[in-house]
């Protein structure tokens, strides 16, 4: 059942200005409360001092990973992800200048790395799952497998948004 009052949060997807670009995942650290080992896009929750969710995405990439804000220009957005945990997610686009030094917070993130774009594109690569959400209700649910990481959940629905607009960007 989802909370009545969710918590806004606000992640960065971050594209990586390559050749061929990437985006950028963390897995978070084992240690925290919630969402613990998960592959997630650097954000969090809104502060107060937040002048909204684009702040806040940046904010915490640059708290998260050592991401510069000026080494990020905003896309747009993706469409806001409800989470049984208790958040309201805005996922901000943003295509990143490589060349910064990745600075992860060893106290929220347990590794930083990239998968190409056109691995989500590819339906091939989603893969059917068996999940039990919020304890008790078991689903199935599409998420991707990537050198043994399983990207599931919120990342993954916001995966299949960015996969849905790519696709759609010639039409």
């Amino acid at each position: 059942m989802m909370p009545a009052n969710p918590t806004p949060a606000a992640v960065l997807v971050p594209v990586m200005a390559r050749p061929n670009p990437t985006l950028l995942f963390t897995e978070r650290a084992a240690a925290l409360r919630k969402h613990s080992g998960q592959i997630a896009f650097p954000g969090g929750r809104l502060e107060p001092t937040d002048a909204g969710p684009v702040h806040g995405a940046l904010r915490e990439s640059t708290e998260e990973i050592g991401l510069p804000a000026a080494a990020v220009r905003v896309l747009g957005r993706l469409p806001e992800q409800l989470i049984l945990t208790g958040y309201r997610v805005t996922p901000v686009v943003g295509w990143v200048q490589p060349g910064w030094p990745v600075q992860a917070d060893p106290d929220e993130v347990a590794d930083v790395f990239e998968v190409p774009i056109e691995f989500f594109l590819d339906p091939g690569n989603r893969v059917m799952a068996q999940r039990r959400l919020g304890g008790q209700i078991e689903v199935e649910l599409e998420e991707f497998h990537w050198e043994g990481r399983r990207i599931w959940g919120a990342t993954a629905e916001m995966l299949f948004s960015l996969a849905a607009l790519l696709e759609n960007r010639d039409g």
